[in-house]
């Protein structure tokens, strides 16, 4: 076996207080160490070999490989996210969808906001209308309108869409961006969904409320409390006491109205105050005045002729018979009025009818009704500006003719009526 030095490549193993060897001894792998001295020890080869093969090398760039792919793999996925958002935001390659949306009043609510000029600076406080976003948010999402509701409500946030938008019923589409839909959630937007209602003459102010909530413009008693205690700015309403809503009777002029749907009440109560407001003219104020009358008397005499009278003809003749009773002193005994002062129409009042306790029953009270009855058109708000003139003071319906007769006294009067089935 040949020999092999190992000075340089071993360590030698020492115990505390051993000699250093001398230089020159030699030994052999395996071998025992050759030295006088008893310290040395054997010592083999694989004592000084690595337990295990290291591979720092390996494990670092299979590490750097899979965080190169985690990477990516997060950047795909944000990128395909906010492709998604700008998609749902900027109306990006959406399939078209149209769907009309109702916001209604009860999604909003009163707020004290601060007002700011353009410099920044706040002058004071104004009461605003605030929509809740999350419920505005929730109707476009259930439309299809949008896909990302918490998104919608982050751009309301920072575009303060909340004092923007409108109650009402819109037609939206899924091409408008963010900002178009707020912008069409509107009032007088042309996304605002409109109805044409026509109301006719002799209307109440209950049949017109009703029949608005049936065409989903406003609720019924939104419109009730609105007519009791919202203050229209109307030279004819002056002096007329909040809290009942049929002071509005008889203003709300009938015609054929343009309305969004879902509205405010206010704003459709508008509508047909201000066609009456366009209605009178400088010659009826006059006209009014030299009678001694109000305005809400004025319409409170058209009302009876406008349920009273068969036709045009005859309403002028019918106003007459009304101021010649007033001026008598006499009951006026329509019985118009007794069916408004009535839970329910009826075909046929019966005597018990007749005695109703009410300010509007005009068998009982002298004078005028508490008020008007219905909405008068304009041939009888005429006729109440300009009554016939005659010496009538009673009339009755014809049944054979469908038109009403008129007496000067009561006995011819009565004898026409018994000829009539109702006078049975």
């Amino acid at each position: 076996m040949a020999d092999t030095n190992y000075n340089n490549e071993f360590p030698r193993k020492q115990t505390p207080g051993a000699k250093e060897p001398h230089s020159e001894a030699r030994f052999s792998a395996g071998a025992e160490a050759y030295s006088p001295d008893e310290n040395y020890v054997q010592y083999e080869k694989r004592d000084f070999d690595p337990i295990r093969t290291r591979r720092d090398g390996k494990t670092g760039c299979l590490g750097g490989l899979m965080y190169f792919i985690f990477v990516i793999s997060v950047s795909i996925i944000l990128a395909c996210l906010g492709w998604m958002a700008a998609s749902d935001v900027l109306a990006l390659n959406k399939e078209e969808l149209t769907a009309e949306v109702t916001i209604p009043e009860e999604y909003f609510h009163q707020e004290q906001r601060d007002v700011v000029d353009e410099n920044g600076n706040v002058t004071g406080t104004e009461t605003v209308s605030v929509a809740d976003i999350g419920s505005v948010a929730r109707a476009l999402k259930d439309a299809g309108i949008i896909e990302y509701k918490s998104l919608f409500r982050f751009y309301s946030m920072i575009s303060n869409a909340d004092v923007k938008i409108d109650p009402g019923t819109y037609e939206l589409s899924t091409i408008y961006d963010y900002r178009a839909i707020v912008k069409k959630m509107q009032f007088g937007s042309d996304s605002q969904v409109r109805t044409m209602v026509t109301f006719p003459e002799g209307f109440t102010m209950e049949d017109i409320f009703k029949r608005l909530e049936e065409n989903k413009i406003c609720k019924y008693d939104d419109l009730m409390e609105c007519a009791a205690n919202y203050q229209f700015g109307y030279a004819f309403l002056e002096g007329i006491e909040y809290g009942d809503a049929r002071r509005l009777e008889g203003f709300l002029f009938p015609d054929t109205y343009e309305f969004y749907q879902g509205m405010t009440a206010d704003a459709a109560i508008d509508k047909f105050l201000q066609t009456f407001h366009y209605k009178l003219t400088a010659e009826m104020w006059e006209l009014a005045e030299a009678k001694g009358l109000t305005m809400r008397e004025i319409v409170t005499i058209a009302s009876m002729v406008e349920k009273e009278a068969a036709n045009d003809d005859e309403r002028a003749t019918i106003a007459g018979v009304i101021y010649n009773r007033l001026n008598a002193n006499m009951y006026l005994g329509i019985d118009a009025t007794v069916q408004y002062a009535l839970p329910e129409r009826k075909a046929v009042l019966t005597y018990d009818d007749l005695g109703i306790d009410s300010p509007y029953n005009t068998y009982k009270n002298l004078g005028l009704p508490a008020g008007p009855i219905a909405s008068p058109g304009m041939p009888s708000i005429n006729a109440a500006f300009k009554p016939a003139s005659h010496n009538y003071y009673y009339y009755a319906l014809d049944e054979a003719s469908g038109t009403h007769r008129f007496f000067t006294n009561s006995s011819e009067h009565d004898a026409f009526v018994k000829t009539q089935s109702y006078g049975q």
